[in-house]
Parts: structure tokens; sequence; C-alpha cells
């Protein structure tokens, strides 16, 4: 061999320049703050998953665990969190709506369907849905 195939090449790459940011450079713009508290959203879906596993495991421990789990549940500060919890959980639940017609590009023949439209369904699907869960847990209902 002869020598190397390309005259320039070198073996170690010159530092590329990256500008420094700071750590929250997502705070100066809208959109990326938007961004980035939907994304922070996740761990409140985290959470209630979480807690329902946890709640599952209680129950198979028996009443006195049951009732201690339900007691904790109960505490002032364990509800207030849970409340910022469900304020996370319909925030995350409307930005994902508002892109499911962005990511849905639907058609019905040639015609596609309006993305105000696939919006309302997804919200009508939520009412509805909503409404039969309050049915068969029975809130509300002669208590």
């Amino acid at each position: 061999m002869k020598g190397p195939a390309n005259p320039n090449y070198t073996r170690h790459h010159p530092r590329w320049h990256r500008r420094r940011l700071p750590i929250f450079w997502w705070v100066h713009k809208r959109s990326y703050m938007g961004f980035i508290v939907r994304e922070l959203t996740s761990l409140a879906v985290a959470y209630v998953a979480f807690l329902l596993l946890v709640a599952v495991w209680v129950m198979g421990r028996g009443e006195a665990a049951r009732e201690a789990f339900v007691g904790w549940l109960a505490r002032p500060a364990v509800m207030g969190a849970h409340l910022v919890v469900v304020l996370a959980l319909v925030l995350h639940a409307l930005t994902w709506f508002h892109l499911a017609p962005k990511a849905m590009r639907l058609r019905v023949g040639s015609w596609r369907v309006p993305a105000g439209l696939v919006l309302g369904l997804h919200y009508a699907g939520w009412v509805l849905v909503s409404a039969g869960v309050v049915v068969l847990l029975g809130v509300g209902v002669g208590r």
C-alpha cells in the first residue's frame, strides 16, 4: 500500500464548536416551555400508574393494610398533592388531544377530515368514557 487513500485524513478529529447553553435555555421561549411542561406531566402519569399498582398490591395484603393505605390517601397533604397530579393529568390529556389532529390525517375517500372534527370526536369520546366510568362506579347514584 502506497499511503492513505485520503492525504488529509487525521486520526483525531478536531473538536467542533458548540455554543454553550444555560441549563434552563428552554424557559425563554413559550413553545419550548410548553413542550417541557407537557413532557414533565408524564411524570404524573407514571405516578398514577405506580399508585394503582401499589393499591392492587395493598388490596391483597388484607383489610388492615387497606385501611392504612386509605388513611394515608385521606391525609390533607396527600390529597393536595393528588390535586396537583390531577391537574397535570388533565393538562397531559388536553395536550395529547390537541396533538391528535396534527398526527392523524384522516381521509374519507378524497375528503380530508377537518382537524376540528378530529379534535371534537376525541373530546366526545373522553366525555363518553368518563360518563361510562361514573355509571359503572355508581358515583353520586343513591348516595
